[in-house]
Protein backbone atom coordinates (compact mmCIF):
# COMPACT_ATOMS: atom_id res chain seq x y z
CA UNK A 1 0.00 0.00 0.00
CA UNK A 2 1.10 3.35 -0.48
CA UNK A 3 2.44 4.12 2.93
CA UNK A 4 3.17 7.66 4.13
CA UNK A 5 2.11 10.11 5.58
CA UNK A 6 10.88 10.51 12.02
CA UNK A 7 12.03 9.23 15.13
CA UNK A 8 9.58 7.39 17.29
CA UNK A 9 8.79 10.00 19.90
CA UNK A 10 8.89 12.99 17.53
CA UNK A 11 6.40 11.19 15.30
CA UNK A 12 4.04 10.66 18.23
CA UNK A 13 4.39 14.23 19.43
CA UNK A 14 3.81 15.58 15.94
CA UNK A 15 0.47 13.87 15.48
CA UNK A 16 -0.67 15.07 18.89
CA UNK A 17 -0.12 18.65 17.76
CA UNK A 18 -2.16 18.44 14.58
CA UNK A 19 -4.65 21.27 14.37
CA UNK A 20 -8.25 20.39 13.74
CA UNK A 21 -10.29 22.44 11.28
CA UNK A 22 -13.81 22.97 10.11
CA UNK A 23 -14.92 20.86 7.17
CA UNK A 24 -16.80 23.84 5.75
CA UNK A 25 -14.37 26.70 5.10
CA UNK A 26 -14.46 29.87 3.08
CA UNK A 27 -11.85 29.58 0.39
CA UNK A 28 -9.04 31.97 -0.29
CA UNK A 29 -9.05 32.15 -4.06
CA UNK A 30 -6.24 34.67 -4.46
CA UNK A 31 -2.50 34.16 -4.44
CA UNK A 32 -0.04 31.91 -6.21
CA UNK A 33 -0.15 28.24 -5.13
CA UNK A 34 2.98 26.62 -3.78
CA UNK A 35 5.18 24.85 -6.27
CA UNK A 36 5.31 27.71 -8.77
CA UNK A 37 2.59 26.31 -11.04
CA UNK A 38 -0.03 28.76 -12.21
CA UNK A 39 -3.49 28.20 -10.73
CA UNK A 40 -6.28 26.78 -12.82
CA UNK A 41 -8.84 29.23 -14.08
CA UNK A 42 -11.61 29.35 -11.51
CA UNK A 43 -14.31 31.74 -10.37
CA UNK A 44 -12.90 34.65 -8.39
CA UNK A 45 -14.00 35.91 -5.03
CA UNK A 46 -14.59 34.05 -1.78
CA UNK A 47 -16.16 30.71 -2.52
CA UNK A 48 -17.47 28.08 -0.16
CA UNK A 49 -16.42 24.47 0.29
CA UNK A 50 -19.86 23.62 1.66
CA UNK A 51 -21.35 21.24 -0.91
CA UNK A 52 -24.54 22.90 -2.09
CA UNK A 53 -26.16 19.85 -3.69
CA UNK A 54 -24.39 16.53 -4.21
CA UNK A 55 -27.46 14.48 -5.02
CA UNK A 56 -26.42 14.03 -8.66
CA UNK A 57 -22.92 12.88 -7.71
CA UNK A 58 -22.34 9.13 -7.76
CA UNK A 59 -18.92 8.24 -6.38
CA UNK A 60 -17.16 4.93 -7.03
CA UNK A 61 -14.28 3.95 -4.73
CA UNK A 62 -12.26 1.35 -6.62
CA UNK A 63 -9.16 -0.34 -5.10
CA UNK A 64 -6.65 -2.17 -7.24
CA UNK A 65 -7.81 -5.50 -5.85
CA UNK A 66 -8.76 -7.26 -2.65
CA UNK A 67 -6.63 -6.20 0.34
CA UNK A 68 -7.46 -5.55 4.02
CA UNK A 69 -6.12 -2.00 3.74
CA UNK A 70 -9.14 -0.91 1.69
CA UNK A 71 -11.87 -2.25 3.95
CA UNK A 72 -12.25 1.07 5.86
CA UNK A 73 -13.16 2.70 2.54
CA UNK A 74 -16.53 0.97 2.71
CA UNK A 75 -17.73 2.51 5.97
CA UNK A 76 -16.09 5.86 5.19
CA UNK A 77 -17.82 5.96 1.81
CA UNK A 78 -21.19 5.14 3.35
CA UNK A 79 -20.67 7.88 5.92
CA UNK A 80 -19.71 10.40 3.24
CA UNK A 81 -22.83 9.54 1.24
CA UNK A 82 -25.02 10.31 4.24
CA UNK A 83 -23.09 13.34 5.48
CA UNK A 84 -22.91 15.08 2.10
CA UNK A 85 -26.20 13.72 0.72
CA UNK A 86 -24.56 12.23 -2.34
CA UNK A 87 -26.45 10.28 -4.96
CA UNK A 88 -24.41 7.18 -4.18
CA UNK A 89 -21.02 6.01 -2.95
CA UNK A 90 -20.12 2.53 -4.12
CA UNK A 91 -17.12 0.42 -3.11
CA UNK A 92 -16.16 -2.02 -5.85
CA UNK A 93 -13.08 -4.10 -6.59
CA UNK A 94 -11.86 -6.76 -8.97
CA UNK A 95 -11.05 -10.24 -7.70
CA UNK A 96 -7.42 -9.95 -8.74
CA UNK A 97 -4.82 -7.26 -9.26
CA UNK A 98 -4.98 -6.70 -13.00
CA UNK A 99 -4.98 -3.25 -14.60
CA UNK A 100 -7.07 -4.25 -17.61
CA UNK A 101 -9.72 -5.80 -15.37
CA UNK A 102 -9.78 -2.66 -13.25
CA UNK A 103 -10.15 -0.57 -16.41
CA UNK A 104 -13.08 -2.73 -17.48
CA UNK A 105 -14.72 -2.28 -14.09
CA UNK A 106 -14.27 1.50 -14.23
CA UNK A 107 -15.83 1.62 -17.70
CA UNK A 108 -18.77 -0.46 -16.50
CA UNK A 109 -19.34 1.83 -13.53
CA UNK A 110 -19.15 4.92 -15.75
CA UNK A 111 -21.73 3.38 -18.08
CA UNK A 112 -23.99 2.87 -15.05
CA UNK A 113 -23.93 6.55 -14.22
CA UNK A 114 -21.07 6.89 -11.76
CA UNK A 115 -19.47 10.26 -12.42
CA UNK A 116 -16.78 10.60 -9.73
CA UNK A 117 -14.02 8.05 -9.14
CA UNK A 118 -11.57 7.45 -6.31
CA UNK A 119 -9.10 4.89 -7.68
CA UNK A 120 -6.11 2.99 -6.33
CA UNK A 121 -4.45 2.05 -9.61
CA UNK A 122 -3.10 -1.45 -10.08
CA UNK A 123 -0.15 -0.26 -12.18
CA UNK A 124 1.46 3.02 -11.06
CA UNK A 125 3.23 3.25 -14.43
CA UNK A 126 0.07 2.79 -16.52
CA UNK A 127 -2.72 4.28 -14.41
CA UNK A 128 -2.35 7.78 -15.89
CA UNK A 129 -3.74 6.44 -19.17
CA UNK A 130 -6.80 5.24 -17.27
CA UNK A 131 -7.16 8.56 -15.46
CA UNK A 132 -6.89 10.51 -18.74
CA UNK A 133 -9.58 8.33 -20.30
CA UNK A 134 -11.97 8.92 -17.39
CA UNK A 135 -11.27 12.65 -17.45
CA UNK A 136 -11.96 12.78 -21.22
CA UNK A 137 -15.49 11.60 -20.42
CA UNK A 138 -16.05 14.60 -18.14
CA UNK A 139 -15.70 12.59 -14.92
CA UNK A 140 -14.08 13.75 -11.68
CA UNK A 141 -11.15 11.50 -10.76
CA UNK A 142 -8.95 11.13 -7.68
CA UNK A 143 -5.98 8.85 -7.20
CA UNK A 144 -6.57 7.52 -3.69
CA UNK A 145 -4.08 5.57 -1.58
CA UNK A 146 -1.43 5.60 -4.30
CA UNK A 147 -0.10 8.20 -6.73
CA UNK A 148 1.05 7.39 -10.26
CA UNK A 149 4.74 6.70 -10.75
CA UNK A 150 6.79 9.64 -11.93
CA UNK A 151 6.01 13.34 -11.68
CA UNK A 152 2.74 13.46 -13.62
CA UNK A 153 -0.74 12.75 -12.29
CA UNK A 154 -3.61 12.84 -14.78
CA UNK A 155 -6.23 12.56 -12.03
CA UNK A 156 -7.63 15.75 -10.50
CA UNK A 157 -5.63 15.09 -7.35
CA UNK A 158 -3.84 12.36 -5.43
CA UNK A 159 -4.62 11.79 -1.75
CA UNK A 160 -2.22 9.16 -0.48
CA UNK A 161 0.30 8.18 2.14
CA UNK A 162 3.79 9.56 1.58
CA UNK A 163 5.28 6.09 1.48
CA UNK A 164 8.91 7.13 1.69
CA UNK A 165 8.32 9.20 4.81
CA UNK A 166 6.20 6.49 6.45
CA UNK A 167 8.93 3.89 5.81
CA UNK A 168 11.48 6.30 7.25
CA UNK A 169 9.36 6.74 10.37
CA UNK A 170 9.03 2.98 10.75
CA UNK A 171 12.77 2.37 10.30
CA UNK A 172 13.65 5.13 12.77
CA UNK A 173 11.33 3.54 15.32
CA UNK A 174 13.06 0.19 14.76
CA UNK A 175 16.53 1.73 15.08
CA UNK A 176 15.52 3.42 18.33
CA UNK A 177 14.13 0.15 19.68
CA UNK A 178 17.41 -1.61 18.76
CA UNK A 179 19.36 0.88 20.83
CA UNK A 180 20.76 2.50 17.72
CA UNK A 181 22.90 -0.42 16.59
CA UNK A 182 22.77 -3.93 15.13
CA UNK A 183 21.37 -5.75 12.12
CA UNK A 184 18.08 -4.65 10.55
CA UNK A 185 15.93 -6.47 7.99
CA UNK A 186 13.35 -4.76 5.78
CA UNK A 187 10.29 -6.73 4.65
CA UNK A 188 8.23 -5.18 1.85
CA UNK A 189 6.07 -5.70 -1.24
CA UNK A 190 6.39 -6.00 -5.00
CA UNK A 191 9.89 -5.01 -6.10
CA UNK A 192 8.72 -3.46 -9.40
CA UNK A 193 6.17 -1.24 -7.64
CA UNK A 194 7.33 2.38 -7.54
CA UNK A 195 5.97 2.59 -3.99
CA UNK A 196 8.21 -0.26 -2.87
CA UNK A 197 11.24 1.57 -4.23
CA UNK A 198 10.23 4.66 -2.25
CA UNK A 199 9.90 2.57 0.90
CA UNK A 200 13.34 1.11 0.31
CA UNK A 201 14.69 4.67 0.06
CA UNK A 202 12.99 5.67 3.31
CA UNK A 203 14.46 2.74 5.22
CA UNK A 204 17.89 3.33 3.70
CA UNK A 205 17.80 6.96 4.87
CA UNK A 206 17.12 5.92 8.46
CA UNK A 207 19.92 3.36 8.34
CA UNK A 208 22.35 5.91 6.90
CA UNK A 209 21.57 8.31 9.74
CA UNK A 210 22.88 5.74 12.23
CA UNK A 211 26.39 6.51 11.02
CA UNK A 212 27.21 2.89 10.31
CA UNK A 213 26.00 1.56 13.66
CA UNK A 214 23.00 -0.13 12.02
CA UNK A 215 23.54 -2.56 9.15
CA UNK A 216 20.79 -3.32 6.67
CA UNK A 217 21.23 -7.09 6.47
CA UNK A 218 18.62 -7.71 3.80
CA UNK A 219 15.63 -6.21 2.01
CA UNK A 220 13.09 -8.93 1.28
CA UNK A 221 10.66 -7.99 -1.52
CA UNK A 222 7.70 -9.65 -3.24
CA UNK A 223 6.25 -11.21 -0.08
CA UNK A 224 2.97 -9.29 0.29
CA UNK A 225 0.96 -11.46 -2.11
CA UNK A 226 -0.71 -13.32 0.76
CA UNK A 227 -0.06 -14.28 4.37
CA UNK A 228 1.26 -17.75 3.51
CA UNK A 229 3.94 -16.32 1.23
CA UNK A 230 4.98 -13.85 3.91
CA UNK A 231 5.03 -16.50 6.65
CA UNK A 232 7.36 -18.75 4.68
CA UNK A 233 9.69 -15.88 3.83
CA UNK A 234 9.94 -14.72 7.45
CA UNK A 235 10.43 -18.27 8.73
CA UNK A 236 13.24 -18.85 6.23
CA UNK A 237 14.81 -15.54 7.17
CA UNK A 238 14.85 -16.28 10.90
CA UNK A 239 16.25 -19.74 10.27
CA UNK A 240 19.09 -18.39 8.12
CA UNK A 241 19.96 -15.15 9.90
CA UNK A 242 18.08 -15.15 13.19
CA UNK A 243 21.11 -14.50 15.40
CA UNK A 244 22.21 -11.53 13.28
CA UNK A 245 18.85 -9.80 13.37
CA UNK A 246 18.22 -7.19 16.06
CA UNK A 247 15.41 -5.43 14.24
CA UNK A 248 12.72 -6.10 11.62
CA UNK A 249 10.84 -3.31 9.88
CA UNK A 250 7.93 -4.26 7.65
CA UNK A 251 6.45 -1.78 5.19
CA UNK A 252 3.86 -4.19 3.78
CA UNK A 253 0.79 -5.65 5.46
CA UNK A 254 1.18 -9.44 5.21
CA UNK A 255 4.90 -9.49 6.14
CA UNK A 256 4.08 -7.36 9.19
CA UNK A 257 1.56 -9.90 10.47
CA UNK A 258 3.91 -12.77 9.63
CA UNK A 259 6.84 -11.12 11.45
CA UNK A 260 4.76 -10.52 14.57
CA UNK A 261 3.75 -14.18 14.67
CA UNK A 262 7.21 -15.54 13.88
CA UNK A 263 9.07 -13.49 16.47
CA UNK A 264 6.59 -14.46 19.15
CA UNK A 265 6.63 -18.19 18.34
CA UNK A 266 10.41 -18.43 17.83
CA UNK A 267 11.41 -16.54 20.93
CA UNK A 268 13.47 -14.12 18.83
CA UNK A 269 14.51 -10.90 20.55
CA UNK A 270 14.32 -8.92 17.33
CA UNK A 271 12.44 -5.64 17.66
CA UNK A 272 9.56 -5.56 15.18
CA UNK A 273 8.03 -2.43 13.71
CA UNK A 274 4.99 -3.14 11.57
CA UNK A 275 2.55 -1.29 9.33
CA UNK A 276 -1.18 -0.62 9.68
CA UNK A 277 -3.45 -1.42 12.59
CA UNK A 278 -4.44 -5.02 12.08
CA UNK A 279 -5.94 -6.41 15.31
CA UNK A 280 -3.13 -8.93 15.58
CA UNK A 281 -0.52 -6.18 15.30
CA UNK A 282 -2.21 -4.05 17.97
CA UNK A 283 -2.51 -7.07 20.26
CA UNK A 284 1.18 -7.81 19.76
CA UNK A 285 2.03 -4.23 20.75
CA UNK A 286 0.03 -4.66 23.95
CA UNK A 287 1.90 -7.90 24.67
CA UNK A 288 5.27 -6.36 23.86
CA UNK A 289 6.20 -8.68 20.98
CA UNK A 290 5.85 -5.81 18.49
CA UNK A 291 7.48 -2.50 19.36
CA UNK A 292 5.49 -0.18 17.15
CA UNK A 293 3.49 0.14 13.97
CA UNK A 294 2.99 2.94 11.47
CA UNK A 295 -0.66 3.38 10.65
CA UNK A 296 -2.10 5.14 7.63
CA UNK A 297 -5.35 6.99 7.02
CA UNK A 298 -7.59 5.08 4.59
CA UNK A 299 -10.69 6.53 6.25
CA UNK A 300 -9.47 10.04 5.56
CA UNK A 301 -8.65 9.13 1.97
CA UNK A 302 -12.19 7.90 1.31
CA UNK A 303 -14.03 10.57 3.30
CA UNK A 304 -12.11 13.63 2.10
CA UNK A 305 -11.73 12.11 -1.35
CA UNK A 306 -15.48 11.63 -1.84
CA UNK A 307 -16.22 15.13 -0.54
CA UNK A 308 -13.66 16.80 -2.80
CA UNK A 309 -14.76 14.74 -5.80
CA UNK A 310 -18.34 15.88 -5.29
CA UNK A 311 -17.25 19.53 -5.20
CA UNK A 312 -15.33 19.01 -8.45
CA UNK A 313 -18.03 16.98 -10.18
CA UNK A 314 -20.70 19.59 -9.46
CA UNK A 315 -18.35 22.30 -10.83
CA UNK A 316 -18.71 24.16 -7.54
CA UNK A 317 -14.92 23.99 -7.23
CA UNK A 318 -11.90 23.49 -9.45
CA UNK A 319 -8.36 22.42 -8.65
CA UNK A 320 -5.88 25.21 -8.05
CA UNK A 321 -3.13 22.91 -9.30
CA UNK A 322 -4.54 19.98 -11.31
CA UNK A 323 -2.88 16.72 -10.33
CA UNK A 324 -1.66 17.97 -6.95
CA UNK A 325 -0.54 15.31 -4.45
CA UNK A 326 -1.57 15.59 -0.80
CA UNK A 327 -0.26 13.43 2.04
CA UNK A 328 -3.11 11.71 3.86
CA UNK A 329 -0.97 11.10 6.96
CA UNK A 330 0.91 8.36 8.81
CA UNK A 331 1.35 7.87 12.54
CA UNK A 332 3.76 5.94 14.76
CA UNK A 333 1.83 3.86 17.29
CA UNK A 334 3.43 2.41 20.41
CA UNK A 335 2.09 0.97 23.66
CA UNK A 336 2.03 4.53 25.04
CA UNK A 337 -0.45 5.90 22.51
CA UNK A 338 -2.22 2.67 21.56
CA UNK A 339 -5.58 3.85 22.88
CA UNK A 340 -5.36 7.42 21.62
CA UNK A 341 -3.74 7.32 18.16
CA UNK A 342 -7.06 7.31 16.35
CA UNK A 343 -7.78 10.78 17.73
CA UNK A 344 -4.71 12.06 15.93
CA UNK A 345 -5.83 10.33 12.75
CA UNK A 346 -9.28 11.94 12.97
CA UNK A 347 -7.65 15.31 13.61
CA UNK A 348 -5.53 14.78 10.50
CA UNK A 349 -8.66 14.07 8.45
CA UNK A 350 -10.23 17.32 9.67
CA UNK A 351 -6.99 19.10 8.85
CA UNK A 352 -7.01 17.60 5.35
CA UNK A 353 -10.50 18.96 4.67
CA UNK A 354 -9.40 22.40 5.82
CA UNK A 355 -6.33 22.22 3.60
CA UNK A 356 -8.43 21.27 0.59
CA UNK A 357 -10.78 24.14 1.32
CA UNK A 358 -8.05 26.72 1.90
CA UNK A 359 -5.32 25.71 -0.52
CA UNK A 360 -6.17 22.82 -2.86
CA UNK A 361 -9.59 23.78 -4.23
CA UNK A 362 -10.74 27.06 -5.75
CA UNK A 363 -14.46 27.55 -5.32
CA UNK A 364 -16.80 30.26 -6.45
Amino acid sequence: MRLRTGSLLPGVVAVALLATGSAACTLKNSGEPTGGQAPVSAPGGGGSAVLADGSATKVALVPGGAHPYFQPWKAAGAKARKTYRLGDVRFDETAEWDQQKQNNLLSTLAARGYNAFGVFGVSPTDINTTFADLKSRGLAVASLGSCPAGKENEADFCLSTDVELAAYKAAKAAVDAMGGKGGLVHLTGNNVDANTQLRIKGVARAVKESGGKVRLLQTVTDIDKDLQTAQKAVSDLLTAKGKQIQGIVSTAYNPAVAAADAVKSSGSRAKVVAIDDDAKILSSIRQGTVTATVVQNPVGQAEVGAWALALLQTKQCAMRRPGQSVDSGSFVVTKENLTTYDRARKAKTAQLKKRFADDVLACG
